[in-house]
Formats: C-alpha cells, structure tokens, sequence
C-alpha cells in the first residue's frame, strides 16, 4: 500500500473511533433516537443529489433500512448513552465475527477455522467485559448494544442478497428511508424535541454535521476509495485502530477511567477480531465491502 493511501486509511479509522466519542458527548444534550435520525439526515442530504435510484429495488430497501439503519442505530445509541464510549466500542468489535455467523447461516458462506477460533475467542473477551462490575451494573444498555449488533448483521446480510447495486447508492437511500422512520419513532419514545433543537447550542450542531458527513460519508467513502485500490485483507486491519482511537478520546476527551477487566477482555476482542478480519489478500478479498465500527 502507498504511504498516501496507508495515510488515508489511518484517518478513516481515527475518523470512526471520534465518531463514537462526539457521539457520547452529543447525547449528553439530545436523547439518542433523535441524535441518530439527524445523523442519517445529514448523510441522506449530501448523497441524495450524487447517485440514482435504486429502481427496482425500492421495497427492499426500505426494509433494508430497518435492519440495517433504524432499529441498530436507535438501539446501539440507547445503549451508548449510558455506556462509557469506550465499553461500547468494544462491544462493537463484535459486528464482524456475528456478521460472519450469520453469513454461515442465511448465505451459507462457511468461515474457514481461523475465522471460526476468532469468533470464540472474540466471544470470550465479551464475557470477560461483561464480568466487569461497572458494566454489570448497565447490563440492560449492553443488551442493547448487543442486540443492536444483531440486527444490523442481519440487515448487511439483506444488502448483500441485493447484488452489486452501488454502496454509496446503498447508503444514500438507505438512510433516506430510516432519518424520517427515526424520527416517527423518536416522537413516539422521547420528550422535548422541539425546545432542544430550538436551543442547542453551535457545539452540538457541529458534532451532528460531524457524525453525518465525517463519519458516515466521509469515512465510509474513504473505505470505498482504498478497496476500490487494494484488497479488503490490506485495507480491513486499519479498523482495528477504530477502537483504539476511541478508547484513547474517552479518556481524554470524556474523561473516562477503563477497569482492568475491560482492558483485558478488550485486548481479547481485538485479538478475536484480528484473527477474523486480517487475512492474506487474494483476488476474492477485494470485492468484500461489509465494513464495521461505523
């Protein structure tokens, strides 16, 4: 990989890990239904004018954003409110090895053994966080965030049963679909939406143009430009810096404290991972585009 592109893709990644950190702190402010309904508005209004219609494709992709965007994303933010971004993001580094389960399952796409131990041992780091007495005390928020991990599983699966119809294309009129269905769910499940838009403060609106743009168009772009280049198996371990930029900011940004259990079965995880996204490139690794820690 050219220093550019390895540049490029080390900024994606630390694009992703702040997401998570700006996200913590904007829902400090707007409840997290709300929070993920402008940032998928955010993203639909820069990509709508850039790409087609998906013709032919329109009711399944409005179930699509169900699965894929709507119900992960309220969940996942539910659970982030009253997790530490750091706890969070750990629990995140699950989406792979679960995607590759489900694979197995809906798709038939059977991992190989290394992929297989990664996902136990992935696993085990989950019990080990989950043994942590701070985080035993918000089991129902890591219930979201797992059950979020579930569901957006499956709606990747979906996407990948549509074919090649175009991952910005994908993204754009997915999130078309799930901003106003976030916000319906929003009016129904949350308070005050009116005075809080009406009053928030510059801050929280660059965080939300933050997490629109710079999160989910801007890095997933980037992820789109250097597998469009190199090989996923070259491009995918730079994810693994997503959860250590997002540890580092919770520190030092949010000012939060990890446990020693949370480290250890954080070191765990990404190791897990590790195994189940870094592998020797070959011509079928470049036309694999799921991505995680989005």
């Amino acid at each position: 990989m050219k220093h550019k592109h390895a540049l490029l893709a080390t900024l994606m990644s630390v694009i992703f890990g702040m997401g998570w950190v700006l996200a913590k702190s904007a829902l400090d402010y707007f409840p997290p239904i709300l929070l993920a309904a402008f940032r998928f508005g955010v993203a639909t209004i820069i990509l709508i004018w850039f790409v087609k219609p998906p013709h032919g494709h329109m009711r399944a992709i409005m179930l699509i954003s169900v699965l894929a965007i709507t119900v992960p994303y309220a969940m996942i933010y539910v659970g982030l409110k009253d997790l530490d971004a750091s706890t969070t993001i750990l629990l995140v580094q699950l989406e792979a090895p679960v995607l590759i389960m489900l694979g197995a399952v809906m798709l038939g796409e059977m991992p190989g053994y290394k992929k297989a131990i990664g996902t136990m041992i992935a696993f085990s780091g989950i019990v080990v966080i989950a043994g942590d007495p701070q985080v035993r005390t918000n089991i129902i928020a890591v219930a979201w965030v797992l059950g979020s991990i579930l569901t957006w599983a499956v709606g990747q699966i979906k996407i990948r049963k549509l074919g090649e119809t175009g991952g910005f294309r994908n993204l754009a009129w997915i999130s078309a679909f799930a901003s106003p269905q976030l916000l319906l769910i929003s009016a129904f499940f949350e308070k005050n939406q009116i005075n809080l838009i009406l009053n928030a403060a510059p801050t929280i609106w660059v965080t939300v143009i933050y997490l629109g743009i710079a999160m989910t168009v801007g890095g997933i772009g980037i992820w789109y430009h250097l597998i469009g280049k190199y090989p996923v198996a070259f491009v995918s371990p730079f994810l693994l810096l997503v959860p250590v930029t997002t540890i580092l900011g919770g520190v030092l940004w949010l000012d939060e404290e990890l446990t020693r259990m949370s480290l250890i079965g954080g070191a765990v995880v990404i190791a897990g991972v590790a195994l189940v996204i870094v592998e020797r490139p070959t011509a079928r690794n470049r036309y694999n585009t799921d991505i995680t820690n989005k």
